[in-house]
């Protein structure tokens, strides 16, 4: 059991002690909170979480209340990085003081780890998100973001006209030229520091995986994922779609090359992709942005997008 502060009132053990049946009401909760307040099917996400319980293969802790699990934080370490992938408390138990003592029994866990020297998350359900005290707060920069959703077909937007550019299909035999392209065009970005995959094609690489693969943003939707290219195919442009609930899409990924940028080529994609999801039969699409990325944010506000959720991007580094 991970020592803790007399504050806490509930013990918090490793994931490894308890069993999926333990944990099932946050689960159940949690998927409940993700449908009601951000029209998203948590199910898949939830669905991985209990397997790995159930093998006793997950890292990370519970809070416990009783025999029973008020809350849960779990983790993944790789290559001198942490990932804190969820974090979640019951509402009859949520607190700052409850939530920090899951979010330090991870980091505590997470340094110990050889080589580790960063740690990165985003919480969608943590309390007062960019106005709290956070464990390790002197390692610690936070990054305000948005989650956005737009209604599909609430506006009608014409296509712009790109002079040498095409649309076409996005498919994963573009995975390394879209690498190369996230890598270049996220050099000194304020994302590359949210997430340090955007930072080297390899890492965007394993991010473009992620987000094909694993269903964290959804189940990947290539109908309505674009690549914008010129006459001798060279890739300027991707707007990747997936689908988080059977009417609600959501878009993990808009880039668009430097010497593109002010072009209406990002606008295209977008248009291109909220189309497609539409013609899906999709209600709304969402997407995150961080806040201080005003012209990604200007334009997502001019395609209909309004903020519905202020949440953080938090990143420790050991100094």
């Amino acid at each position: 059991m991970a020592a803790l502060p007399d504050r806490y009132s509930d013990p918090v053990i490793e994931l490894r002690r308890i069993t999926a049946e333990q944990l099932e009401p946050v689960l159940a909760e949690e998927i409940a909170a993700w449908r009601d307040e951000l029209d998203w099917d948590f199910g898949p996400s939830a669905d991985l979480v209990r397997r790995f319980v159930h093998m006793q293969a997950l890292n990370g802790f519970a809070l416990m209340n009783g025999d029973r699990a008020t809350g849960y934080c779990y983790y993944v370490c790789e290559e001198g990085k942490g990932l804190i992938g969820d974090l979640y408390v019951r509402r009859a138990f949520r607190s700052i003081d409850n939530e920090n003592a899951l979010l330090a029994a991870v980091l505590d866990s997470m340094w110990r780890s050889a080589g580790v020297r960063r740690v990165e998350a985003q919480f969608m359900m943590l309390s007062s998100p960019l106005d709290r005290s956070v464990p390790r707060a002197n390692w610690l920069r936070c990054f305000p973001r948005y989650f956005m959703q737009a209604v599909v077909g609430s506006a009608s937007f014409p296509s712009k006209n790109l002079p040498g550019i095409s649309i076409a299909p996005w498919t994963m035999s573009r995975q390394e030229e879209t690498a190369r392209l996230i890598a270049a065009a996220y050099q000194g970005h304020v994302d590359s520091q949210i997430n340090d995959q955007y930072r080297s094609p390899g890492g965007a690489r394993r991010f473009l995986m992620n987000i094909v693969q694993y269903p964290g943003c959804g189940s990947f939707f290539a109908p309505a994922s674009f690549a914008a290219q010129d006459a001798d195919r060279r890739l300027h442009g991707v707007s990747l779609a997936s689908l988080v609930a059977p009417e609600i899409g959501h878009i993990t990924q808009v880039c668009v090359g430097s010497a593109d940028r002010g072009t209406g080529l990002g606008y295209e994609l977008i248009r291109q992709s909220l189309a497609a999801l539409g013609s899906h039969g999709c209600r709304s699409v969402s997407l995150t942005v961080t806040q201080s990325n005003h012209p990604a944010v200007r334009l997502y506000e001019r395609m209909g997008f309004v903020n519905r959720r202020s949440f953080a991007a938090y990143v420790w580094e050991a100094r």
